[in-house]
């Protein structure tokens, strides 16, 4: 009898890679792990997870990119996550088997003061030194030999934009976690380990189970971090006054917390970098320094940066539509396709209004995904997005937040969605998580059709500016007036809503605004373009399929329960009237040339018209008239029956609840319907309105018939429901509510939490229901 020997699978090797910000770490993180990238949040934070899996020689690797980071000296339980990883108590990622830590090669000494603290880890580590071409321009010379000796770990010089060096980079990953870890110099005087061992001796009285060296090191140091306030929780009796004593001691001793940190760190930088680097004479104004003074300068910076958020949102808002358009061309075409096939019944309206409908609204914000993303990596790989923020920084701290809230809340104009997302490039958590809470107060595109329906039917078109300069003509009136100011309403009320949550749940003293200007480069095409399709697929996966569920369950909402068979049989006579009109319309085309030919020609001809195709002609259009007739009435009954199961499903049964809470506002059933139905998007109340009032979903904002309906709309007493107040009032209720499940979903999965898109969700809510009753309250006094 043979036996099979089992061969053991080959373990995973797990390395995280670490670096300051613009050191070039994400560009060298898609140059290794290149498209096998998957993206996520670590459990209970904002922080993205970043894994990246490979196979190196056959072997497994497992590529974790941490968060850009000057130092690990936790703040807050988000910036704990990399020590978390670095030291193994990450429960989703392990203990790892190396570090690579990635240093701008033109600014070593300033870099290397985050390598001290990885050193201090005891990890088998690898220095890259990135960014070479730029150092060897700027006439920097490194003895990388000297440095790798000093150092006792591998040393690799990389150009990671260029993909240079990263087979030696491979190379060294697989040996370096075989190597022994060398033991680093301590950089502390003797005094500050004493003290620590002194907090770890009575820690573990106190019953605390073996804290990590590094950990026990950040407690003392880190005045008010993230470590001192998780311990000082846990026993708040006895830690605070301990910590007190012990700097209190330490600072007798010459060894002041928290400043001898950065003292022994760079002093062991510089010590380290002596002989090992030249730096060449080079002229003191370089080609970045002249841009500066033109790119940085309060007028011209500032007016070329609103010229180029002017071409972001223009891409956003304009650029986009041509392929919003064909999706939802190509969302019809499905629908149709699907008509085809199934017979009318619950089953097809799943597939057409909700599976379809619901991949479709994933797949429509594709475009402004894509093109916001597009002009943000072009813009940080060039290095101009440091600078944008740095101008922007004034203006955004006086509501508390940086500059690099801008470009996410500049961009939330055209869709809260992308606008969210872009929030990721703004390290702080309290600044990035303020931006995510008031982006949706931006308003949309969205919202617009909303404005349009309700200011051309009850805003009188008053002009008060009308400007003629030959061919071209401009007015302004009441009506664009009007709509300005709806447009307008959003970012008025963001800003206090973002000083009072700096001041509520994200209190604190606002860390000054400090951000390396990176040096200008082309901008890598490779990088770019991975960069925004991480980003657009991050979308797809992680918020799209939220964005489907929400749909479905809209679709559940407004179709059952009722009996729908009624509709059945109407929407296959709809089917065959459209056809034989298509069919007949056809006929007529193809007989109209051969008539005007005859009539044409009659004054020539001596012999009788032909009188055949002429009355082939009279009876095809009178069929046409006909089927045109049978058909409006076959669409009017479905449309009356189809507004009825409406009022009757779930949707419109919480319609009629929660009529007594809108009618304050102004508002009918009807209305409230439509703000629940639109949910998902809030354009999709043009759509309901339709539906309600028997005119079909396929109306829109420019649509006559429901202009004149809503207009028409009563009281069960005969006064109009609609009147300037109630439009007024609707209008400041979409602009400030949060009608758009796609971007709580979104919330959702920035933020890794519930909480904060139920909070977006109620606090815009009551905004809107506040500002709607003030508007309608107050119009009704004129």
């Amino acid at each position: 009898m043979s036996t099979t020997e089992s061969v053991p699978a080959i373990r995973s090797l797990q390395i995280a890679i670490i670096g300051n910000p613009n050191t070039g770490k994400s560009t060298l993180f898609n140059a290794l792990a290149g498209l096998q990238s998957q993206v996520g949040n670590y459990p209970g934070v904002t922080v993205e997870k970043k894994i990246g899996r490979v196979k190196w020689n056959g072997r497994p690797i497992q590529l974790i990119d941490l968060p850009g980071t000057y130092s690990l000296s936790p703040r807050t339980k988000d910036e704990m996550v990399s020590v978390d990883v670095l030291l193994g108590k990450q429960p989703d990622i392990g203990g790892l088997d190396a570090v690579i830590c990635i240093v701008d090669a033109s600014n070593l000494e300033r870099n290397l003061y985050l390598l001290s603290q990885i050193l201090d880890l005891r990890l088998p580590t690898i220095l890259v030194l990135n960014m070479c071409d730029v150092a060897s321009e700027r006439g920097t010379k490194i003895d990388v030999g000297l440095l790798q000796q000093r150092l006792g770990i591998p040393v690799i010089t990389t150009e990671a934009h260029r993909r240079k060096g990263l087979d030696e980079l491979r190379t060294a990953v697989q040996a370096v976690h075989e190597q022994s870890t060398q033991d680093q110099p301590r950089p502390f005087p003797a005094e500050f380990y004493t003290a620590c061992e002194s907090v770890r001796n009575q820690l573990r009285e106190w019953g605390e189970e073996e804290i990590p060296e590094y950990i026990v090191e950040r407690l003392i140091l880190d005045v008010g971090g993230h470590v001192e306030n998780y311990f000082a929780h846990r026993h708040r009796d006895g830690l605070p006054a301990l910590l007190a004593s012990l700097r209190e001691e330490l600072s007798e001793a010459n060894c002041k917390i928290p400043m001898v940190e950065a003292r022994v760190r760079y002093a062991w930088a510089r010590e380290l970098l002596e002989g090992a680097i030249e730096q060449e004479p080079r002229e003191k104004v370089t080609g970045s320094d002249r841009l500066d003074r033109i790119l940085t300068n309060r007028v011209s910076g500032i007016l070329i940066f609103a010229l180029l958020m002017l071409l972001v949102f223009q891409s956003i808002y304009s650029w986009a539509g041509p392929f919003m358009d064909a999706i939802e061309v190509a969302q019809g075409w499905l629908v149709g396709v699907v008509e085809g096939w199934l017979a009318p019944g619950a089953f097809r309206s799943l597939l057409t209004d909700g599976v379809i409908a619901g991949v479709g609204g994933v797949i429509i914000f594709l475009p402004q995904i894509v093109f916001l993303f597009l002009f943000i990596a072009l813009m940080e790989d060039c290095g101009y997005m440091a600078r944008a923020a740095f101008l922007m920084d004034r203006l955004m701290s006086c509501v508390g937040l940086s500059g690099k809230s801008f470009v996410p809340l500049m961009s939330s104009f055209a869709c809260a969605i992308p606008g969210v997302m872009a929030t990721r490039v703004i390290e702080n958590r309290k600044d990035r998580m303020v931006t995510i809470l008031v982006a949706p107060l931006m308003s949309c595109s969205a919202r617009v059709p909303v404005y349009v329906l309700l200011i051309g039917a009850f805003i009188p078109s008053v002009v008060y500016w009308d400007w003629n300069i030959g061919f071209w003509s401009w007015q302004f009136g009441l009506q664009a007036l009007v709509l300005f100011g709806m447009s307008s309403v959003g970012a008025l009320v963001a800003i206090p809503v973002a000083w009072l949550l700096k001041k509520t749940f994200f209190r604190g003293e606002t860390p000054p605004f400090v951000m390396e200007l990176p040096a200008y480069k082309w901008p890598s095409p490779r990088i770019v373009l991975s960069r925004v399709y991480d980003r657009a697929r991050a979308f797809v996966t992680r918020a799209g399929t939220l964005i489907f569920a929400t749909t479905i369950v809209i679709w559940a909402a407004a179709y059952f329960p009722g009996d729908h068979s009624r509709l059945y049989p109407l929407q296959v006579e709809i089917s065959r009237l459209e056809s034989q009109l298509e069919s007949t319309s056809s006929e007529i085309a193809a007989l109209q040339p051969t008539t005007e030919s005859v009539d044409g020609n009659a004054g020539n001809s001596t012999s009788e018209p032909n009188s055949g195709a002429e009355t082939q002609l009279v009876t095809l259009q009178q069929q046409q008239e006909q089927v045109e007739a049978e058909l409006q009435k076959a669409t009017a009954e479905y449309n009356s029956i189809n507004s009825e199961l409406l009022e009757g499903s779930f949707l419109g049964r919480a319609g009629h609840l929660i009529a007594p809470i809108v009618k304050p506002l102004g508002w009918d059933w009807k209305i409230g319907v439509g703000a629940l139905a639109s949910f998902p998007a809030r354009e999709v109340i043009i759509a309901t309105l339709g539906t309600i009032y028997s005119l079909g979903a396929d109306v829109d904002e420019e649509s006559e018939g429901l202009k004149g309906a809503i207009q028409e709309s009563r009281w069960p007493d005969g006064t109009v429901v609609y009147n300037v107040p109630v439009a007024l009032s609707i209008m400041v209720f979409f602009a400030l509510c949060a009608q758009c499940a796609a971007t709580l979903m979104v919330i959702k999965r920035e933020t890794n939490s519930w909480f904060w898109p139920a909070f977006t969700f109620c606090y815009m809510t009551t905004l809107a229901y506040c500002g709607a009753f003030v508007t309608y309250r107050v119009g009704m006094m004129f």
